[in-house]
């Protein structure tokens, strides 16, 4: 039960959040919209408000607006999508993603307003070694002291930045004091593109700050959310060009998850959910057919070619995008079982 009841909150958050920036910016921009729906299928509840119905339906694994002229056959109208500029319609295009970014901003504002903040310790003594990397590989150990890089006296951690950066690609000894006992170690930063500079996978010890501190706060959710667009955009890029495994997970998996989290506590479901708006804001913005991407790049094209495509071609092109993302689900699904 706790399963069910975390999947269905989890999913719930992530299309409500979505779908009100497709819709509010959608009525900032003079658009009618029709109606705002969170799920699938049959009505469980329904109210119209003005001009606009909403509901809320059975299946929670969608969402959508029914903004007035968003299909290419529908007559157009003074409040209709079509009848806006580009830019607007861009803005409605793009809103949702932008609102799956703000809401883990806001996740990890309110986890490091509980929590702390937890920051670097200066001293140069290792954290965390990640597995794999040259700090691992050549046996370093968490906990051990680096007191030299080539002879090169390190004080603080930012020493050791600063003289790793001064060796890319280029084999280095490490001077580190492990247990009482001093030894060197052979080793080769790796230059790393996403960092701009070498690295041997090490990072270091941290401190508890209190909790409370906003701006703090504020400042390392946004940091924090950023990184993990990058990370995650990173990880497409190796899944399409085959650096790495597309194991994707589907609802079955994500529920599975949810529920994992949900009975740790509310904050690691909270830290799940800002992770999975994340990921949904990333994999939207895909210039694929049916997403908002795609959506865009038609924009993008109409802009170019001073007129929209027809409505013949444009349903053609959405139809490709439907059955790609449909054998996407279908795969996900798959992994979920076979797991």
């Amino acid at each position: 039960m706790t399963t069910i009841l975390a999947a269905i909150f989890v999913f719930g958050v992530l299309i409500t959040v979505h779908e009100f920036g497709h819709f509010i910016t959608a009525k900032m921009t003079g658009m009618r919209v029709d109606e705002f729906a969170i799920g699938f299928g049959p009505n469980i509840f329904q109210k119209k408000v003005g001009e606009t119905l909403y509901s809320l339906r059975i299946i929670p694994l969608g969402g959508y607006n029914k903004i007035a002229g968003m299909d290419p056959e529908e007559p157009d109208s003074d409040d209709s999508f079509k009848s806006k500029s580009i830019p607007a319609r861009m803005l409605v295009i793009l809103a949702g993603s932008l609102m799956n970014f703000l809401l883990p901003i806001i996740l990890f504002f309110s986890i490091f307003m509980i929590n702390g903040i937890q920051k670097p310790v200066d001293q140069p003594i290792l954290g965390m070694i990640m597995e794999e990397k040259a700090a691992a590989q050549a046996g370093l150990q968490v906990g051990d002291r680096i007191l030299a890089i080539n002879g090169e006296k390190i004080a603080t951690w930012n020493d050791l930045v600063v003289t790793l950066q001064k060796y890319p690609d280029k084999e280095i000894t490490v001077t580190a004091e492990h247990q009482g006992a001093v030894k060197n170690y052979q080793m080769t930063p790796a230059y790393d593109a996403q960092y701009g500079r070498p690295l041997i996978g090490i990072s270091p010890t941290y401190e508890q700050y209190q909790p409370g501190v906003v701006v703090e706060a504020a400042t390392m959710g946004a940091g924090y959310t950023k990184y993990i667009i990058f990370a995650m955009i990173d990880g497409l890029q190796k899944i399409i060009t085959g650096a790495a495994p597309a194991d994707v997970s589907g609802p079955i998996g994500v529920a599975k998850m949810a529920g994992e989290m949900a009975n740790q506590g509310m904050l690691p479901l909270l830290n799940f959910i800002a992770f999975l708006s994340i990921n949904l804001g990333v994999i939207n913005l895909l210039p694929l057919p049916a997403l908002d991407g795609g959506h865009f790049v038609l924009l993008v094209l109409e802009a170019v070619r001073g007129k929209p495509l027809g409505a013949r071609a444009t349903n053609a092109i959405q139809m490709v995008g439907v059955a790609i993302i449909l054998s996407i689900t279908v795969l996900a699904v798959f992994n979920d079982i076979s797991r």
